[in-house]
């Protein structure tokens, strides 16, 4: 039998190592995380403030719940973790962005390709590569006015993770409680099939063809010579089409001890996860060869539970455990002085951002 280790640090895993989805992988979003949302409720109650988690990581907008601004937490970096994050640049669209741009970019240390996406966002909206001045000027114009846009240094590397770090204000040390990689799926031409008859033929992909097909509508009926290789999304979001794979296993002291030296660099933050590229997972394990793509604080989760093979009982229980140390960070650092961000300032950021990413564009 081929190792796990060995196979994903050359290619993906094959479909026969896994089940294709698990039972609740694609179930509407108000069923699966109703459960999560009166679990939150009740601590609420139980701590007298429903807003409690925003205190965990109090140095950003609404602890990172939502409608934060990417960029301003990368910005936090001290030097230590900068070394380890893909340089950016970041400006607002409107009136000569594309000069704008190319001199952000220069100043930044940036070249093409470049990916460009939006500062306020989740789940991939937006998202997209920039291979030239062209494409770049096609993208700016993509999305509305006055919208702030990060552009970040593509990663060359092909292995794409998440690790969840939970750090609380009494620990030296942190730790990480979940590591997943994340897959892009792929269609291989057999030299007389469509894209959109391959993507009704694959296991997986005829299973939910609503989230490619309007990404690939411009090559529907295109037909992949025999053997040529399509990837079907790049943002690496589940719910954009990324395939998941829970790599607890690779989480090693030699990983835990390089994310707490750059996590302690960021100041006062204490529950998140960070997406990051590495070279391989060899080099992942001895915490080595990566680069951070961005950091998300109390919004974001731990992702291992959209592997096919974790169970719908697991996944809760991971869900309920992280947001229940969120409480107990938040109230913490309640007792340090730090304040939540109150109920009606996260429904004014989720609104905000909610408005904000109905107009992006379409993602890669």
């Amino acid at each position: 039998m081929t190792d796990m280790t060995t196979t994903l640090d050359h290619r993906p895993p094959s479909p026969a190592a896994a089940p294709t989805v698990s039972a609740f992988e694609f179930w509407p979003g108000w069923i699966f995380y109703t459960p999560v949302v009166l679990y939150w409720i009740v601590l609420g109650l139980w701590y007298r403030d429903f807003s409690l988690p925003t205190a965990a990581n109090p140095r950003i907008e609404t602890g990172g719940l939502c409608g934060e601004s990417k960029s301003s937490i990368l910005d936090m970096a001290g030097d230590v973790a900068r070394e380890w994050i893909a340089p950016y640049a970041v400006l607002t669209t409107g009136d000569n962005d594309l000069p704008r741009a190319l001199d952000a970019m220069e100043k930044a240390g940036l070249s093409f390709p470049v990916v460009l996406k939006p500062d306020i966002g989740c789940n991939g909206t937006g998202v997209r590569i920039m291979r030239d001045v062209d494409s770049l000027r096609t993208g700016l114009a993509a999305f509305g006015r006055n919208v702030a846009v990060m552009l970040q240094h593509l990663i060359p590397y092909g292995h794409e993770v998440g690790l969840f770090y939970i750090r609380h204000p009494d620990e030296a040390e942190g730790r990480i409680t979940s590591l997943t990689y994340k897959e892009v799926p792929h269609l291989t031409g057999d030299g007389h099939s469509t894209v959109e008859e391959l993507i009704h033929a694959d296991a997986r992909t005829r299973l939910v063809p609503h989230i490619y097909l309007p990404r690939l509508k411009d090559r529907l009926r295109d037909v992949l010579p025999l053997g040529q290789s399509l990837p079907l999304v790049f943002a690496g979001n589940h719910c954009k089409g990324s395939i998941f794979h829970d790599r607890a296993v690779d989480i090693t002291p030699a990983l835990v001890a390089r994310v707490n030296t750059i996590m302690r660099d960021i100041p006062d933050f204490h529950f998140g996860r960070i997406d990051a590229k590495a070279q391989s997972l060899a080099a992942l394990r001895r915490g080595e060869d990566f680069q951070i793509i961005e950091i998300n604080g109390v919004g974001s989760e731990a992702t291992h539970i959209w592997d096919a093979r974790t169970t719908l009982r697991d996944a809760y229980a991971t869900q309920f455990m992280h947001y229940r140390e969120t409480f107990r960070i938040g109230a913490r650092k309640r007792r340090d002085g730090w304040k939540s961000s109150g109920a009606m300032t996260m429904l004014r950021s989720w609104l905000r951002q909610r408005r904000l990413m109905a107009s992006y564009p379409l993602n890669d």
